[in-house]
């Protein structure tokens, strides 16, 4: 078995706020160069509820699957299966839950598994994962700073 990723970061929210800004703004804070596609003008869409899908439209309309919501319970858990770059077949599992902090603020925990699916590859997919986490947290933690338009 291959450890699961674990990563917990604070934000400067309640949990509202912090869910919200994971889901209903994904595509605003999701860097623009990590896209499947590599397009530039791509825009990433997280649709809400089970079933929704997670995925990139190119600037001319192609859309590429990333993912699939299979845990949906505002504000405090979201989960989905994650395959960006992958066959859904190799779909590892992120869960989230946004727990609320004595000071008002948001602890948001992450548990990222399921990397035995890839076989041979699992270990290196996993800490390329690692990397990539922390590239994109900062990104989030800076919109959870801004206020819902």
């Amino acid at each position: 078995m291959i450890e699961p990723l674990r990563i917990s970061v604070d934000v400067a929210c309640a949990p509202e706020h912090a869910f919200a800004t994971w889901t209903e703004r994904f595509g605003t804070w999701w860097p623009r160069r990590h896209t499947a596609s590599g397009d530039p003008g791509a825009t990433v869409v997280l649709e809400a509820g089970v079933g929704g899908r997670i995925y990139e439209r190119t600037s001319d309309g192609a859309e590429i699957d990333w993912g699939q919501i299979t845990g949906w319970d505002p504000p405090a858990r979201l989960a989905y299966c994650w395959h960006i770059r992958r066959d859904r077949a190799d779909a590892t599992d992120v869960e989230i839950s946004f727990v609320l902090l004595e000071d008002g603020t948001t602890r948001v925990d992450i548990v990222h598994t399921g990397w035995e699916r890839l076989g041979t590859e699992a270990q290196s997919w996993r800490d390329a994962n690692a990397g990539g986490w922390n590239g994109l947290l900062p990104h989030f933690i800076t919109a959870c700073k801004e206020k819902t338009p």
